[in-house]
């Protein structure tokens, strides 16, 4: 049984040369000299295996001389054909199969050489195989094992054109090409791809010698990695640090640090924080006014209300504003306590007080107060500097200043049943919820007033505002007299006039009603006004030579004065007009 190897490869045949001598060739005359030698019948050389590979070799025209060179490793080279004239029976065979040896092709008739087919052409750019390890020895008894290959020079340089790796490493000629099963008569210089030629491959069965390695795409070519010298690493340093410090410069002046290494603020001179004050300013007043300013808490069932006072008398007497203490005064349950200004605290009782002026008077058990001194409001100018001092919002011992920015200020307070009309001082000293019942003092730390109420602008929906540079003031004169009758008896009064005011009038002055209202007579009888001839509907210009045009101007006007004293009136009845001379009545009590 054979194998498909033994089919591709047929064995070795034996060398005609070896072959013993016939008794005709042996009885033959040798040939002289120079007359042509008839040589033994070539060998075939192998023939293209396909019709394409024939096609295209009897297309290509042959050069006339091919190049002596050495078989190839990938492809059997064709025999050379001898020189003389062709053996009888040559000729041009059929194509054969793979690995069968055919008849050799003769040269024609009358030329010296053999025609050679051209070689396939070859990339010259393409790198060469590169030669691996020897191939398996072919089967059979005369299988020849060639030596090793030289070493080359250069085994990745290029191989000169129509040149393959010799298979020898001698050079000499071979004994037959290797590997295809024949032995051939020692071919030399025939072209690696002639027509005829097969390629069994690097790996073919029966092949010896280097198989070239398997075409493959060409390795990239490695590239020197570039390095930078010292004499460019040195000016590339030199560049970065010069950047550096031009870069910083002009950061510096762009944006200047601001930061010192030493502050060096001034020292104030030893002793300063103890120097005196003057007692005319505003410090002076306050550390002689502080201690006898008090604040008041005043806890209910309706909240907590807060206010201020000051000391009236060393032994436990405080004025402050009714409304401040008006919810304790209608609850048996509610509590009122005085926060003195070195921190203590003192319950407190109500001595008195009167919504007409908005005053009342609480006492604490303690002895030894400092009380403050009531100046008199009537030598008051307008511009007079002036101190508030108070616990707005609940903070104790709140100093603030200003200037009187006005006088005789109509101010009613207070809801229709219990209105307080104030002939006011008017200031822009602040003064906030909390101030009410503080003492607004001069320039000599005297009392010419009492903070009372604050202005609030048009439209303004809030019952609780601030400051906004429009205070009012109980003139101090109006409180002595109220804190005395409160003191004393625990009511205060009030001086009348005994007529009834229309508050529908528009005009010059103030008219007297013309018709009683809800039972009380527009004249009382017998009263002020009625003993000094005053008719219904009489207009009132002006009382003690000052003009007046509102109702409640001319009730604060008669409020500031006490009952039984006497007032002037300037009257107009019709078209005449008068002045008339009223004394005051006392009005009932509060």
């Amino acid at each position: 049984m054979t194998s498909p190897d033994d089919a591709a490869h047929p064995a070795p045949q034996p060398d005609p040369q070896d072959r013993p001598a016939s008794a005709a060739e042996q009885s033959a005359p040798a040939p002289a000299d120079g007359a042509p030698v008839p040589s033994a019948p070539a060998e075939a050389a192998p023939v293209p295996s396909a019709p394409a590979e024939a096609a295209a070799g009897a297309s290509e025209p042959a050069p006339l001389f091919a190049s002596p060179g050495r078989p190839s490793w990938s492809a059997r080279p064709a025999a050379a054909a001898p020189v003389g004239p062709p053996a009888p029976g040559a000729g041009t065979t059929a194509p054969t199969p793979l690995g069968h040896v055919g008849p050799a092709q003769h040269a024609e008739p009358g030329t010296p050489f053999s025609p050679v087919p051209r070689p396939e052409p070859v990339n010259p750019f393409s790198p060469p195989h590169r030669p691996t390890a020897y191939g398996p020895a072919a089967s059979g008894p005369a299988a020849h094992v060639p030596a090793p290959p030289a070493a080359r020079t250069d085994p990745y340089g290029p191989v000169p054109y129509g040149r393959a790796p010799s298979s020898h490493a001698d050079g000499s000629p071979g004994n037959g090409s290797h590997g295809t099963g024949s032995h051939g008569n020692g071919s030399h210089g025939t072209a690696p791809y002639a027509p005829g030629s097969q390629s069994p491959g690097p790996h073919a069965p029966g092949s010896h010698g280097p198989v070239a390695a398997p075409a493959g795409p060409a390795r990239p070519a490695r590239r020197r990695r570039r390095v930078l010298s010292v004499a460019w690493v040195v000016p590339l340093v030199a560049l970065a640090l010069v950047a550096g410090v031009v870069g910083g410069v002009l950061g510096a002046r762009i944006n200047p640090d601001t930061h010192l290494a030493d502050a060096g603020l001034p020292v104030a001179a030893v002793g300063a924080e103890n120097v005196d004050r003057a007692p005319e300013s505003v410090a002076g007043i306050a550390s002689r006014v502080l201690p006898s300013v008090v604040s008041i808490q005043v806890d209910g069932p309706s909240g907590t209300a807060t206010g201020s006072g000051f000391v009236l008398r060393q032994d436990g007497y405080i004025v402050t504003n009714n409304h401040v203490v008006a919810d304790a005064a209608d609850a048996v349950s509610t509590s009122v306590t005085v926060t003195f200004s070195d921190g203590s605290e003192k319950p407190a009782t109500i001595v008195g007080r009167t919504s007409e002026y908005d005053l009342a008077v609480v006492k604490v058990a303690v002895e030894g107060l400092t009380p403050l001194l009531l100046g008199d409001s009537d030598t008051v100018v307008v511009g007079d500097p002036v101190v508030a001092i108070g616990a707005p919002l609940g903070l104790v011992g709140t100093v603030t200043t200003g200037i009187v920015s006005a006088l005789n200020r109509p101010v009613s307070a207070g809801d229709e049943t219990d209105t307080a009309f104030i002939n006011a001082i008017q200031t822009d000293a602040a003064i906030n919820p909390g101030n009410s019942g503080g003492p607004l003092v001069d320039g000599a730390g005297e009392v010419i007033g009492i903070n009372s109420a604050i202005a609030q602008p048009p439209g303004s929906l809030s019952e609780v505002g601030g400051s906004i540079g429009l205070g009012f003031a109980i003139p101090s004169n109006q409180v002595r007299r109220t804190a005395e009758q409160l003191i004393e008896t625990g009511h205060a009064t009030y001086p009348v006039i005994g007529v009834l005011l229309d508050q529908r009038y528009e005009g010059e002055g103030v008219a007297v009603a013309a018709v009683d209202r809800d039972g009380t007579p527009a004249i009382t009888p017998d009263g002020p006004a009625d003993r000094a001839g005053i008719h219904r509907g009489d207009v009132i210009l002006a009382i003690d030579g000052r003009p007046v045009t509102d109702p409640d101007e001319l009730i604060v006007a008669i409020r500031a004065r006490t009952p039984g004293d006497t007032v002037v009136l300037h009257v107009r009845t019709g078209s005449d007009e008068r002045d008339v001379r009223v004394r005051l009545d006392e009005g009932p009590a509060s």
